[in-house]
């Protein structure tokens, strides 16, 4: 009996590996507009399907009580994996931000381009051993795959470097709000190179996202002409690598030995390419005059924050593909818009940001404007 038991039990753990498998192939397969990648949400219909049928085969009974307490510990466990798997996505996200913020403008970093090329340098190291440790898979690098990805990653550097320029200058909440002016330029990408139309409550979003930007900078007391042109050059990038990306994965995965190309891959992929890039660009910024000079290089508590920013950007990585895993493309989008307002609030407190109520009052719209956008594709997408 037990070990009949036990047969049911791995089936139905068979399933749910199976399950969330499917669900890290419809991550990788289908990136969105918006610059998130849009995730197939889990189907554990065929779970429930097994689950319902638990019959013990010897009395020819249905094992009622223990078919419930088996679907109760699995709900339990699902759970708790959303919420964990959540608030790890959430904690890397704002940490990632608020470490760049600190690094820049607390230690007074002038050099944005290095800092991106050593986190960049941490993230392939952590995913080369992973890879080499059999733990994760990633593809093997041709000549063929890297030809094919270098102009996507060319844009992906720039979006990088020209982040990091904008956050130095601008505040945090700022920064948040601005962001949202990617997914107008998104918006407009779609429908004109992908014939894609959106219904009447994503333009409203969209419209509102506008008024909150123009609104935000005007009674912004920091505003920084440099900061905000860094940033909205920012935005074009972010959305071109969004576009571009759509079509640059259809045409690598068929230069691939698997045919298909993970999240891990192209984090490994990305990354690498953008080292002899940023190497170049040190020297084109005159970054290597400064690095010869500052005495922070000397400073063993500012390697400590930089290489905690390396591993925090691979964080985010691993933790959004683990949260789309456990919840679906929907409560990404929606949480994602959520996580903005206590970054927003850490980010004037722990900087001490000159405001006013007018500022904070745009900040507000803007972010309940960014709630309001997830909400409208949720319905579009439904």
């Amino acid at each position: 009996m037990d070990d009949k038991i036990k047969v049911i039990v791995n089936g139905e753990k068979g399933s749910l590996l199976i399950g969330e498998q499917n669900g890290v192939l419809g991550q990788v397969s289908s990136p969105s507009g918006s610059g998130r990648r849009e995730m197939v949400s889990r189907s554990l219909s065929g779970m429930k399907a097994f689950s319902n049928d638990g019959i013990d085969l010897e009395e020819g009974k249905v094992e009622k009580h223990r078919d419930k307490a088996i679907r109760g510990n699995r709900t339990i466990r699902i759970h708790n994996q959303a919420l964990l798997s959540g608030l790890a996505y959430c904690i890397s996200s704002c940490s990632m931000i608020l470490v760049n913020k600190f690094v820049l403008s607390g230690y007074d970093f002038n050099a944005g381009i290095s800092l991106m090329l050593y986190q960049n340098l941490v993230s392939v190291v952590i995913v080369s051993i992973l890879s080499f440790a059999g733990i994760i898979s990633t593809e093997p690098l041709t000549w063929r795959l890297i030809r094919v990805w270098l102009p996507v990653n060319v844009i992906f550097v720039g979006m990088l470097i020209t982040s990091l320029f904008s956050l130095k200058y601008i505040n945090v909440a700022m920064v948040t709000v601005l962001k949202n002016v990617t997914n107008v330029i998104t918006a407009l990408g779609e429908m004109y190179l992908f014939k894609k139309h959106h219904d009447s409550k994503v333009w409203a979003a969209l419209f509102l996202m506008i008024i909150s930007a123009v609104s935000g900078g005007i009674t912004d007391l920091s505003f920084h002409a440099v900061g905000y042109t860094w940033q909205i050059i920012n935005c074009f990038l972010t959305a071109s690598y969004s576009l571009t990306l759509r079509r640059v994965m259809d045409t690598a995965k068929q230069v691939t030995k698997s045919g298909n190309l993970n999240e891990f891959s192209m984090v490994l992929l990305n990354n690498i390419l953008s080292l002899p890039l940023g190497v170049l660009l040190i020297f084109v910024f005159n970054e290597v005059n400064y690095l010869s000079t500052t005495p922070l290089l000397r400073t063993p508590m500012f390697w400590l924050v930089i290489t905690s920013s390396g591993f925090l950007g691979l964080a985010i990585s691993f933790t959004s593909m683990w949260f789309l895993h456990q919840t679906g493309a929907t409560t990404y989008s929606l949480v994602g818009s959520l996580n903005k307002i206590p970054l927003s609030i850490f980010g004037i407190v722990l900087f001490k940001v000159p405001t006013s109520l007018e500022n904070l009052a745009s900040i507000l719209f803007g972010l309940l404007a960014g709630v309001f956008f997830a909400k409208a594709k949720m319905m579009e997408r439904s």
